[in-house]
This record gives structure tokens, sequence and C-alpha cells, in this order.
């Protein structure tokens, strides 16, 4: 009679087993034994490695011996028809073991990221097919999830009545960007973006690159057109970084909170005209949409300079507009900080 304690056996026996084998040793049809040995899988009992033609099992301790088994890479197309990120992730877990060999702080972090952007895809792309690829290899795990879509830029643009993807990306760093609100929050671009090492946006003709390893930000126009929306992401397998910091850190600043999206970052050399921030119509573009949040750190690394008006929109008119949101300015040179304090002082000298 065909058990599973009977399968485990025979696996710790022979190393690998294949379903037919099975099927043959306890006089059983294939389709039975098949199912048998997807509950010890799903139990973690038994590893599946290769596609359903090839594929075998394996004890998870063999497993820790033979790394060799597992494929480096997981690959597939889509339709984009009733496709659920949850169900992706589980054929995943089921057919690229190495992913769930990751610490548990990264794979937490993966299954969000993950989660994320192609949810992003499924939801907002227009995409009728969606392609993703994952690997682990050389200490890194990477993921692209890519589509032929709108564009992440251009949608953004359309739906907000922007002028051009530039504002669209400087809109989207700012978190709580969405182009659906009833169902979105907008936080999943912001948020997948810290917790990995690189992260990269490629939409019609725009690059937007965050390396948390500089830690810098940069936006590119690149000749080769990615048509629709390409995200890549990476992180070191080793990584101590936990989920739930990062989120603490953006997160539930105040007593009043609950647990909400409550910070945000702004890199103002994102938001350069021809290096010099000087109009407060510049300011009020920077501050378009800020009210949201109840802390806004300002990031004045590699700006040489500022002007009055631009200061005095964000640390006095903006800043008297909303008195409970935190501002914070840091990386600033000596003119900038000068600019910025007599901002503050005229502020104090107004109430």
């Amino acid at each position: 009679m065909l058990t599973k304690d009977g399968i485990i056996a025979i696996a710790k026996q022979k190393g690998r087993i294949l379903s037919k084998e099975i099927a043959g040793s306890f006089n059983v049809s294939r389709q039975y034994a098949t199912g048998m040995i997807g509950d010890l899988v799903s139990e973690q009992r038994l590893i599946k490695i290769g596609n359903t033609k090839n594929a075998f099992y394996v004890l998870p301790e063999y497993a820790q011996k033979h790394e060799e088994l597992f494929p480096v890479k997981y690959a597939r197309s889509f339709k984009n028809h009733h496709l659920e990120e949850h169900t992706i992730l589980d054929e995943i877990e089921r057919t690229f073991p190495l992913v769930m060999k990751l610490s548990e702080n990264v794979r937490s972090i993966f299954t969000y990221a993950f989660s994320e952007m192609l949810n992003n895809a499924i939801e907002h792309s227009q995409s009728k097919i969606i392609h993703i690829e994952i690997a682990v290899q050389n200490k890194t795990l990477s993921f692209t999830v890519s589509d032929s879509g709108i564009g992440v830029f251009r949608n953004i643009l359309q739906k907000k009545g922007l002028n051009n993807e530039l504002e669209a990306i400087q809109d989207l760093l700012k978190g709580k960007t969405t182009t659906m609100p009833k169902s979105h929050s907008g936080e999943g671009i912001f948020f997948t973006s810290k917790v990995g090492n690189l992260f990269t946006l490629d939409s019609f003709g725009y690059r937007l690159i965050v390396n948390n390893e500089l830690p810098d930000v940069f936006i590119q126009r690149v000749k080769k057109i990615k048509k629709g929306t390409a995200v890549k992401f990476t992180l070191n397998v080793n990584s101590k970084q936990h989920l739930n910091d990062v989120f603490k850190k953006y997160t539930n600043l105040s007593d009043t909170s609950d647990y909400g999206f409550d910070k945000t970052e702004i890199r103002i050399k994102l938001y350069t005209v021809a290096g010099v921030h000087i109009s407060r119509s510049q300011a009020r573009r920077v501050l378009s949409g800020l009210e949201k949040f109840k802390a806004i750190l300002f990031d004045f690394n590699k700006v040489p300079v500022v002007g009055q008006a631009f200061a005095d929109e964000i640390f006095r008119v903006f800043h008297q507009k909303y008195p409970a949101i935190k501002l914070q300015a840091i990386n600033m040179e000596e003119g900038v900080k000068f600019m910025i304090d007599r901002a503050k002082h005229e502020a104090t000298v107004a109430r």
C-alpha cells in the first residue's frame, strides 16, 4: 500500500525519486503517486527539482548536501488574464527551491517586493503578457517583471495630468502615488525601492535607478527604448536587513499615527534645472502632494545653491500652511544652509 512514509523511506534509500518509479513500485497509477508526492512537497517533506516532464524529488537534507541540483534561474511568461500574484508565488516556491533556501528576512523581502511589482504589472500595465525572471547567483537574488503595456511613467503622467515623464518619476519617488487610489495606496514602488540593493524601472526611454549601496538615485534617458515597463530588483542573499525595519523608518512616527505611511524623502537634485533651484514654482513642484505626510526629509546632496524664493516657499510658506508636518533638511552646502536658515527665521518672526 502506498503511503507518504513509504515514499519518504524510498527517498532516503535512493536519494532521488521519480513519480513513475513510485507508481511502479507500489502498483498504483502515476497520477495517484504524483498527487501523494505533491502533498509531501506542500508539507516541505520533499523538494521538487526540475519542470513537470523531467521533475524528480529529494529530501531536504539531501538537497542541502547537493546544491548543484538546483536551477539557478526561473523564467516564465503569463497571460494577464485572471492572473494572481499569490498563485505565481506558490508555483515559484514549488519549482524554484533556491528561494525557499534563503534566510527568513531575505525571503520575506523577496515575497513583498516581487508581489508588489507583479501586482502593479497585473493591474496597471494593460499588458496582455507579463514575463518574470528570478535568479539566485553569485550571492545575489534578483528578479525582473516585464510587460509591454502602457508604461509606468506615461500612466502616471496621463492620469495625474503632468507635463512630462520626469515629473511622473518625481511624483513616484515621493510615495503615495497611484493611478488607482480606490484600490491602491501607492506605497509599493516606494518601499520596494528601499528594501533592495538596486532597483530600476525602465519604460519608454526613461530609466529610474535607486542604488541603496551608494546610496543615491538617478534618472536617465536611454537610447534602447523598453516598450512597457521592466522592473529589476537585486538583493544580497546575505543581507541582514529586515522588511519591518524599513517599514518602521517611514511609518508610525507619532502617538497619533495609525501605522500609516507617514514619512518620505525628497532628493532635491532630481528637480534640478541647469543645476540650480531658484524659483518659487520649482519649490511648489517639489512640494506637490507632500501634504499627505507627517514628516518630510529634504536631501540637498549635490545641490550647490538654492534661491531665496525656493527656500522660502518650502520652509516658511509650506511650513506655516502645514505646521504639524515636520520638515528636516540634510546634506546642505554652506550657501544652501544659509538660505534655509534664513527662511526658517522669517517663519519664526512671522508667527
